[in-house]
Formats: structure tokens, sequence, C-alpha cells
């Protein structure tokens, strides 16, 4: 039997009581005034006029296949009813990553939202399942194909979760089923260092209080301790070490050292009640955890490592090796998440090695906390970290500082701008709720250091600084850039407006492009969470340009995208759309009021749309000949040969692994040209892991064309690897800051490397040898195929390089000794995926 509705359509005369409350424009009243975009957008998500190229996208293509009674049916539609009765569907990609090999995993999201007839709050707990995973590979012509994993569900809790129920099993169904108590549903996942992927935490589904076998109660969503990883070289899922805590919507970011860091999550979504520990109570997971890459275990970081944070915060990994909260996060409601998210405001670091966080400053204004004595207010704070030591290290800062210069803060304070976006920038400042968090490119700068870190943030729905709730219902256009400059342990935040989006935008999809520019994708115009299912879709996606910081309209997608969503880059340059998982409608069923001008909730989307940016379409791209397959973080050279001889750029990108809306670990770094000869790039790596942790990247090179357009190459992949021979070095080893020059816009480094590798007008270097034959073995661009089981034309080419070089070599070794000490790239373990 096949259903041709899986959904409801309200008629217009039976919805009017249920949308009376989210028929209000996103950008009505004095806030939608101030706030309503720098474009020409009729507003609820209708477009803007377009100007020029601004891409396309491609028509949506989804899985062909159902599998129902267990036999494959081949159908476009998105549900069939089994033979139970219940709706089997296609999974959507909530959460989706670019694997190494330019394959895609994803995973689904709310998997049997469907089957709630009466209301999902009531049912979920009875009708939930776990949700399925998919690997889909695209070949050269788009053609989609697809693999399920095993287990196709990630595994976890085969025989049920130990659920932490209130009742002891009297009044819940935590017991009642085993196939929803390892859902993969609101796990974050993360790229470990050799191409696998890890998600963690994710969803046991019960109703609390509830009777088994009858589909009414209230749903409980309780978060998974396990940890599970996904081998794109089998296709296959395995288990891990468990948390301590159980983790729902926790965020990881990758360390230095290529340990895992957590963060956040709630352990009890609806009924977060802990009789054993009070003051964890009404609040999210305030411990955070460390998993150790090399045994596979997970670490409490211990009480000064506490902090309160909303769900999924926005973190990141900074130069210094510490993790960055920017003070955005996942606003449930817009009613409360945690009784001390005040503190959720104030942006802060993680320092790995002392396990203590730094408050940095009030995100968005001039307030910078840690100079004024108070960088430990927020640990101190903390109900559960009674530290004598935290409060007196606050104390003596406070007297030390605060007190010594009482209005320091309103001096701060006062450095904000009076202007016509004076209000903007009030409303717009501290915890922003549902919006990217995206880190745009590090640049190295003269001395070839990495200090300064910048963070875009743009639309959802802000806090109202002195309000209570996380957030409201209506989200914003307004666009920030928080700064965090590093000196060691030394930090400063700055913050400051930029253009805003053409239009109020819920839960936008960002992605890093590899052309110095931002996009965002898909969301609502009001939060589909607070009210499910009366957001209008918004479909048009923006382009924000790092240098200008203005944001312009540019192509409208085929497809209404608002929770769940996803975007990703792929290798070569274009971007990869899909998701839509939304909430039943009013947290009943599924009941599509499209013709009323709201987002399609026909249940969810597993389609995906290509996005083809306007240098996609250009003949004159540059093309990569040879690169590094591998790279090490010592702070060595390589050679690019490209097809021209005006590549400017070079830049790395590590692959992205996103769920609602962030990748922690997602970051472009900017790596510096020491030399150019004809249609050769010399580069220099870094030698800070905290720039680039180990892991798989794109690497892309562009060049200004006459027209002002920047077009980078499609993308080679390159490893890059901790340096093995070097194991007692520090992790983290920034340089000192280059002093401010003015008049040089060379690009080259100087001083005793630089005159090594730059030997005055004649384009070449005393080292030519050596970097010769280093990258004459390494640089050949490896196939899929090579990287997954080893390359001839590798092995081959390195064959003849180091024939022909050995002598060369020994030669200017013996001639100049000590100079070749970490310069040299090392591309031990090069193939085999490394």
């Amino acid at each position: 039997m096949r259903l041709n509705k899986t959904y409801k359509r309200a008629a217009l005369t039976s919805a009017i009581t249920l949308v009376i409350a989210g028929t209000m424009p996103a950008h009505a009243g004095l806030l939608g005034g101030l706030l309503g975009g720098d474009g020409s957008s009729a507003g609820d998500g209708r477009p803007s006029e377009t100007s020029g190229n601004v891409g396309f996208f491609s028509d949506p293509f989804a899985e062909p296949t159902i599998q129902v009674d267990g036999t494959q049916i081949a159908t476009s539609d998105r549900c069939i009813v089994d033979a139970s009765g219940s709706l089997q569907c296609k999974p959507a990609a909530g959460t989706i990553a670019v694997l190494g090999d330019g394959r895609f995993l994803y995973l689904n999201a709310l998997e049997g939202t469907e089957n709630a007839e009466l209301a999902v709050i009531a049912q979920f707990g009875e009708v939930s399942v776990n949700d399925q995973s998919r690997v889909m590979t695209l070949d050269g012509n788009d053609q989609a194909s697809w693999v399920k994993p095993s287990p196709i569900d990630g595994g976890a809790n085969p025989d049920g979760n130990d659920s932490t129920t209130l009742t002891g099993g009297l009044l819940d169904t935590a017991d009642n089923t085993d196939i929803n108590d390892g859902a993969l549903f609101c796990a974050d996942v993360v790229f470990l260092p050799d191409g696998r992927m890890m998600a963690v935490g994710g969803t046991d589904y019960y109703s609390e209080p509830g009777i088994d076998g009858l589909p009414v109660g209230v749903v409980e969503l309780e978060g998974l301790k396990a940890s599970r990883i996904f081998d794109p070289a089998t296709n296959t899922w395995s288990q891990s070490g468990d948390m301590e805590f159980g983790r729902w919507y926790p965020s990881l970011v990758s360390l230095a050292n290529s340990d895992i860091f957590v963060a956040s999550g709630v352990t009890k979504l609806l009924k977060p009640v802990y009789p054993e520990d009070p003051l964890q109570s009404g609040r999210n997971v305030a411990q955070t955890e460390t998993y150790d890459i090399e045994n596979g275990t997970w670490t409490n970081n211990g009480s000064a490592a506490q902090r309160s944070l909303p769900l999924f915060p926005r973190m990141h990994l900074l130069p210094n090796g510490h993790v960055y909260y920017n003070a955005g996060g996942q606003a449930f409601n817009p009613f409360g998440q945690a009784y001390d998210q005040a503190l959720w405001n104030i942006v802060g670091t993680y320092n790995p090695e002392t396990k203590r966080w730094t408050d940095l400053g009030y995100a968005g204004l001039p307030l910078r906390v840690n100079e004024l004595g108070l960088s430990e207010l927020s640990t101190t704070l903390n109900p559960t970290n009674m530290d004598p030591e935290q409060v007196q290290n606050l104390l003596g800062d406070l007297v030390g500082q605060t007190l010594s210069d009482p209005t320091a803060a309103i001096g701060q304070l006062l450095e904000t701008p009076v202007d016509d976006r004076s209000l903007e920038r009030a409303i717009g400042a501290g915890m922003r709720g549902s919006t990217f968090s995206i880190q745009l490119p590090l640049r190295p700068d003269a001395n070839g250091g990495y200090h300064t870190s910048e963070f875009l943030t743009a639309g959802g729905v802000p806090t109202y600084v002195a309000a209570g709730s996380p957030g409201g219902y209506l989200p914003v256009s307004s666009s920030r850039i928080d700064t965090v400059a590093t000196n060691g342990d030394d930090m400063a935040y700055e913050s400051r407006l930029t253009g805003s989006l053409n239009q109020p935008r819920w839960y936008g999809s960002g992605v890093m492009m590899p052309d110095n520019s931002v996009m965002v994708f898909s969301g609502g115009t009001r939060d589909g969470v607070a009210v499910t299912g009366l957001e209008g879709a918004i479909i048009q996606s923006e382009r924000f340009d790092i240098e200008t910081e203005t944001w312009k309209p540019m192509a409208s997608a085929n497809r209404e995208r608002t929770y769940h969503n996803t975007a990703v880059l792929m290798p070569d340059g274009r971007v990869l759309i899909g998701g839509h998982s939304p909430i039943n409608t009013a947290y009943a069923s599924f009941i599509n009021l499209d013709e009323l001008g709201f987002a399609d909730y026909a249940g969810r989307d597993p389609s995906f749309e290509i996005y083809t940016p306007p240098y996609a379409t250009r003949g004159d791209r540059p093309v990569i000949e040879k690169a590094p397959v591998a790279l090490l973080t010592n702070g060595g050279v390589f050679d690019i040969r490209t097809d021209r001889s005006d590549i400017d750029q070079v830049m790395l990108i590590r692959r992205k692994a996103t769920t609602h809306l962030i990748d922690g670990d997602q970051r472009a770094v900017e790596l510096p040209i020491v030399d150019r000869r004809n249609n050769k790039v010399r580069v220099k790596m870094t030698g800070n892991r905290a720039v680039l942790p180990a892991g798989q990247y794109m690497l892309f090179v562009s060049y200004e064309a006459e027209d002002g357009m920047r077009l980078p190459s499609t993308s080679t992949p390159v490893s890059v690897i901790a340096n093995p021979s070097d194991s007692g070095s520090p992790l983290v080893t920034q340089l000192e800051p280059a002093p401010e020059r003015d008049g040089d816009d060379s690009g080259l480094i100087g001083g005793l490397v630089g005159g090594l590798l730059n030997s005055g007008n004649n384009g070449g270097s005393l080292l030519d040898p050596i970097f010769d034959l280093g990258s004459g073995a390494t640089s050949a661009v490896p196939t899929l195929g090579q990287l997954r089981d080893g390359s001839p034309q590798l092995l081959n080419e390195l064959g003849v390089a180091v024939e022909g070089g050995t002598s060369v070599l020994g030669d200017t070794i013996a001639s100049i000794p000590g100079v070749t000490e970490n310069l040299l790239v090392d591309f031990t373990n090069q193939v085999d995926g490394q």
C-alpha cells in the first residue's frame, strides 16, 4: 500500500486559530524596522532582487528506494506504509559530513515523527525509532548512489539504555523498547585525524509519565553517554568509550593534540530533575570531558572546567590552544532552558592545560571582563563548583583591578559608537540562538604567526540583553564579527557589526567558501521550535564578502528547508544542501500549512540540492597540477605547481562535519607564500598544531581575476599530520606577533629563513635542491583509489626523485649544517588515506 499524502493539509477556515499567533511578519514593529535587513526583500521569506551572476541550484535528488517489510521499493515518495500501518520513510540529512574520499555520510533526524497521529509530545516516546545513517557518492556527472552502513543506526545501546527516570519504572516507558534507546538524533559529530568520524551523545526516547502499550504520556528525550565511530573504509559503526554524563545536544572540538573536548548537552530535556544532585537540576550539563584519542576513554575535566552553556554551544579552537565559546547555541524555547542562562552571554575560553575557563567579554559589546579582573566570574558563580581557590582568585582580581578603577567598565561601554545602529548593537548583543558561527580564515602576520581569530555570526534570535530567556521568537538580520587576539595565554576580545543580512533569518546554515566569502542557506522567518509549523521558509541564499563585510542576495533553492537543514562545502568548491526535519506542527501531527505561505511541513525531506557559485562556472579557474598529499605541522615548506603564474592565495579548509548549523572544527587557514616562480608557488606550513590540528583538509589555490572575482581551484585532498619524530615539542608554538609595518605588501617571509628561501631578485633559493627533492617526491595529486590502497604513481615518482637527488641532498646538507631542521616536509604515512 502506498500513501500519497503523508501529512494533513489544513484548509484556511480550519487553520485560523492555529496560525493566528504565528502570522506576524518577521520584521513588523520597532525591532523589525531597525533590523529588517539591507536588501529589498518583501519580507516573510520572499526573495530579494538580485543582480549579476548569483549562481544556481541543481534539481533536487533523493535516495530512490525505501525498505518496507524486507523489500526495497522504488518510489519518489518520502514515505510508504508498511504492513503494520506505520510509515517507513527515507532519511533526511539532519547531520552531514564530507568524508576524505569525497563521499558524504549523513544521519537522519527525528525518525518516527510522521507516525504521531495525535500529538508528538504525547506519542513520540512510543513511536520514535533510532535514526538511520547513509553514505552517498556523487559521480563525475553528479549521479548519486547510496550505501547503508552497518549497523544502520550506529549500534549504540542494542539492549536498551540505562535511563535516568524519576519514577524508577513505575510511571514511565523507559524499558518498553530498545529500538529508540540509541538514536543518533542530537549527537554531535567530529572527524578523527585518520578520517574516521565520531558521533557523541544522542537520544533515548521514552514517556514519563507513561504507561506501556498506551500512546499517551509526556515524551522525554534523554541524552546518551555513548560515543560511536564510523569507519569510511568499511562503512561500519563501532562503539567507543562512554562519557560520564549523558548529553543531548553537546558540542565537540578537536584539541591541538587531537583529543576531543565535549561541553554542554542536557541529560533530561523536558524534565531535567536529578534527585541525586539537586543543584544540577534545571540546567544543562556543566561538566566538561575530554576524549583520549589513544585509548578511547573519556575523563572528567574537574570542577574548574565546568561552565554553564547553551545547548550545542558554538565553540572553536584558537591558535593558542584554548577552546573559544562564541556566545551562541540552540535556544530550545523562548521561555528558558536553564536557571543560570544569564551566564551564556559571556564569551570565554577553556585552557586544556590548566583545565580552567577565562571570561573575555560580554558578547557584542565592548565590555572586556578579563581586563576588569572578572576573568573567572562565570566559574565562580557556578553553584556546583564551590572551589575556595576560585573564589579567592576572583576576590583578588576584584581588589586588584575592579575596585581600584570602578569606572573602568563604564569607560569600556562608552567606546560603543552612538549612531543609527546603536539599538541594533544593544539588542543583538549577548547570546544568539539558532545561528551559525563561522571561524573566518586564519591569516598569518609578517612573521608567519597566527594571532587574530575572527568569528562571523548572523541572524538567529537575540537575547534582548536583559531578558531571562535565551532567545525570542522573531529572528534578526543583524550580523557581527567577534575577534579574539591571542599572544600565548594573553587574550583580548572585540566585536563589531557588519552589514546586515538582506532579511532576518532563523536557523541559516553557514559555509566558509574558498573565495574569501561565507554563504548562508535555508532557514526560516520565525523560530520553528518555539511555535512549530508557523514559520515561513527562506529559500534564497546570501553571500558575505569578507573584504567589504556586506551581504548580497544570491540564487534561490528549490526546496524549503527550515529545522535540521545542512550545507557543506564540496571538494570542487560547490555546496551540497540537504536536510529539513521539522517537529510536528504545533507539537501535534504534521499539518501542512504551505498554501497559507508557511514552510513545508509534509514531514522530513530526504532530498539534496547542489549550489554552484559564480566562480565554479568560469573557464579560467586555476588548476592544481602537483601538490603534497600529506603535510606535517613542523614549520616546513612545500611546493604547489599550477597552470598559472599569478596564484596569490593558498588555503587549507578542513572537511566539514556539521549538525545544528555548526562544526566546531570548521577552519580555513591561509598559508604564507614565500616564493613564486613561473607556475610554482612555495608555501610555508605552520608549526602550531592549534592552527592546523591533524586531520583531512581540502587544499585550494586562487587568484584575483581582472574583473575582481577571486577564482579558486577545485581542491586536492591533503592530510595534515602531527610530526611523529618530534613528539616532545610543544603542541602550541605561537610566534611573536609581527610589528605593524607600512608599505610592505610583498607577503614574503624575511629574516634568516627568508634569506634562505628567497635569494634576491633571481627568484631562486639556496635550498631549492632540497625542496625540489621534497616536493618532487610527494607532489603527485592522487586519485581516490590511490589514497585508499596506495599510490603506484606516487611511489614511482618517489623513486625517480630519490635516485636523481640523493647526491644533491647530501651535498646541500653538508654545506649548510642545521639549516634544514624542521623545514623539510616529512610525508611519512602519506598513503592509505592518512
